[in-house]
């Protein structure tokens, strides 16, 4: 494919899909050929903004050729609406988590890479330039060897959050598989492949059905040693959407959520402080840190780009398919491990 203008199309345009067709605008390489939606709310909001719609992706495909998709749906129709994709040839981007269960996520993985075709998860975070930036000290010795991570996911959700979608107090629906995956995601981008869960998780106070605190012990296949805690009920400044400044609608906070240990150093994020002893590495020697610089750009911007590079054939992607199926086996091995209390061995390809 040339470098001609990339028409993408995007189906759901909820509050999501919405932050995708704003970001497909605003990118010089892409342009937004239609949305399907059969919600009276996103057939409206395509009328309201002058957008071609369509009801259902079948209709969509039948009258337009798009260059890709992408996929801000409700999770349980992900498997579906990517196979409709796949069976038409048309590259996919799968808004996060892929999938209900990694098993369907594994027969995607499985059908796209049969036909060629590509797809991606939206796991946006690994395109956001501080977390490249981090790869790039890590991968380059900067802490030595990676030997522990720890990560914090605290935040508070109000009443209404849960009011206006009373499926999100049901079990299932808890911190754990609504607010995890990302970080999941990170940490794996950044300290490797998880081998083996032990979760522990305690009941909503507010009487809901799911957890609202939540705790797992990661072994990683380099052997380094992680743990994570999330809570949607704890008034606190640690977690990426409060230290990041990734989305404005969170308020800003100078504290880090990861500080990843290694062997030389270590590094504290979303801050990307280094630090290392001054002379020998050794408690009794002075230790401190070096903030390191790097670019700033929009991660949602930076993912279109991303999938308009790979649909032109010059890049793999940053999250395929089997990315989002590996980060999803974590998040389902604290889950179930959560519930058995016993330690869940993650599967390897």
């Amino acid at each position: 494919m040339s470098d001609e203008t990339v028409r993408l199309v995007v189906a759901g345009v909820g509050l999501v899909g919405r932050r995708h067709v704003d970001a497909i605008r605003q990118t010089a390489a892409t342009e937004l050929a239609a949305v399907v939606d059969p919600s009276p709310e996103g057939r409206a909001y395509a009328e309201e903004n002058g957008l071609v719609w369509f009801e259902t992706l079948d209709a969509m495909f039948d009258a337009v050729t798009p260059d890709g998709v992408i996929l801000s749906t409700p999770t349980l129709l992900h498997v579906e609406q990517a196979m409709v994709c796949v069976e038409r040839g048309c590259p996919a981007l799968v808004e996060k988590p892929l999938a209900t269960s990694a098993e369907d996520a594994a027969r995607l993985v499985v059908a796209a890479d049969a036909a060629g075709v590509k797809l991606l998860v939206g796991h946006h975070r690994r395109h956001n330039p501080l977390i490249r930036k981090a790869v790039e000290l890590i991968e380059a010795g900067r802490i030595g060897q990676v030997r522990a991570v720890q990560a914090s996911a605290w935040f508070y959700k109000p009443e209404n959050y849960y009011d206006v979608a009373p499926w999100r107090k049901a079990k299932g629906a808890g911190p754990i598989s609504v607010n995890l995956a990302h970080d999941v995601d990170l940490i794996r981008h950044l300290c490797g492949e998880i081998v083996s869960v032990r979760a522990q998780a305690t009941p909503s106070i507010r009487g809901y059905e799911n957890e609202d605190v939540a705790a797992a012990v990661f072994r990683f296949e380099n052997d380094a040693i992680g743990t994570i805690t999330v809570s949607d009920a704890i008034v606190a400044p640690w977690s990426w959407e409060l230290t990041s400044q990734e989305y404005p609608i969170y308020p800003r906070t100078s504290e880090s959520c990861y500080l990843i240990g290694g062997s030389h150093g270590s590094l504290s994020l979303p801050d990307l402080r280094v630090w290392s002893h001054s002379e020998t590495r050794d408690w009794w020697t002075p230790i401190s840190a070096t903030s390191v610089t790097r670019d700033s750009s929009d991660p949602l911007l930076n993912q279109i780009d991303h999938f308009a590079e790979v649909i032109r054939g010059e890049a793999e992607p940053l999250v395929s398919g089997l990315e989002g199926l590996r980060t999803l086996r974590v998040i389902e091995a604290i889950q179930n491990s959560a519930e058995s209390g016993e330690a869940i061995e993650i599967f390897k390809d």
